[in-house]
């Protein structure tokens, strides 16, 4: 059975609309119980893609921006539920939700109706700084809008502005954590610590390390590019943290004709992280984190068991080390479960 709808629905019936006014939550209520209706019910080609008018786009954009990575242009007004309808009017099945960031579709109804409201329109055209001046409604807005839909056992959430700067801001914080749990004495601010990380030299900038693995793909900012090893265009050309990598599970399917192979395979990968683990140790730059993704999913569609992942996480808590679990494609319901 394909959940993915019920999970969507679930994801509406949570209680933002208090924010809102009485139409909004009357429009999400709606929603809840039905499905996105729109002009488009199959995919419909047209021209080549990219199409004539996306090609003319692309070259007037090529005199001030970069193209490298542009597909095609898309016309988002036009787009709706799970089609994405391009500059050339090409109707498409989109699989891709913009990088997983569109786990509900295009101009979804209770969305639209949401973000129409002045109490979301104040805060897009003024924009706060929430860590220093947030706005009166964001305890509420938090409690009723993230925290439900959190991972079982997390109360506590700290936002940021993508996938990419979470996981830098994740490094950021176990580093920190990992010398408190270490450092004998407070530090103060004469102490060698202090002179030593303006010149990016220990003990001030400690030599620390995060485990990866291969496959995995945790963003484009120098720490997480590092972390990186899903296609070397990514990575080319650019300096990198040398941090141990471990080998992610290649399991053999259908898993209930291999299950004693697949038993070996994530044993013999467990092994190899507590061997780099180790290892980082000796050479005088310990892992200070473990950072995997639940499902691989730029560097291929790659699972693991559950039995892995805790071996993982228990690794992780033997050497004081933190435990980040990266989701992005497949955390808002795609994969028919909300995590």
């Amino acid at each position: 059975m394909n959940r993915a709808p019920l999970v969507a629905r679930k994801m509406l019936q949570y209680p933002f609309a208090r924010a809102y006014s009485s139409g909004v939550a009357a429009a999400v209520a709606s929603a809840a119980t039905s499905t996105v209706d729109g002009p488009h019910t199959r995919p419909v080609v047209k021209t080549a893609i990219p199409g004539p008018r996306s090609k003319a786009l692309l070259e007037e954009m090529g005199k001030s921006l970069s193209t490298s990575q542009v597909a095609f242009f898309t016309d988002y007004e036009q787009s709706c539920g799970n089609y994405m309808v391009d500059a050339d009017g090409n109707v498409l099945l989109d699989l891709l939700t913009q990088i997983g960031s569109l786990p509900l579709g295009y101009n979804h109804p209770a969305v639209m109706a949401a973000v129409s409201s002045s109490s979301a329109l104040t805060p897009l055209v003024t924009r706060p700084s929430l860590a220093m001046f947030p706005p009166s409604s964001w305890p509420e807005l938090v409690q009723s809008t993230l925290l439900p839909l959190a991972p079982r056992g997390l109360s506590e959430v700290t936002l940021m502005m993508c996938g990419t700067c979470a996981n830098e801001n994740a490094f950021k914080a176990a580093f920190i954590n990992y010398m408190d749990v270490k450092r004998e004495k407070p530090l103060t601010p004469d102490s060698e610590e202090y002179s030593s990380t303006m010149l990016n030299q220990p003990p001030g900038s400690p030599k620390l390390s995060i485990l990866s693995f291969m496959g995995g793909f945790h963003g484009r900012a120098l720490g997480t590019l590092s972390c990186t090893h899903s296609k070397p265009i990514h990575k080319l050309d650019i300096p990198a943290f040398d941090w141990p990598v471990a080998l992610f599970p290649r399991l053999q399917y259908p898993l209930d004709q291999f299950v004693r192979e697949n038993e070996m395979e994530e044993k013999r990968c467990l092994a190899e992280v507590e061997e780099k683990m180790e290892k980082a140790a000796k050479a005088g730059e310990p892992v200070a984190a473990i950072i995997i993704e639940p499902i691989q999913a730029e560097g291929g569609d790659n699972h693991a068991s559950p039995n892995f992942f805790k071996g993982v996480q228990s690794i992780a808590k033997k050497h004081g080390a933190s435990f980040i679990v990266d989701e992005v494609q497949t955390g808002g319901g795609a994969t028919g479960i909300t995590w």
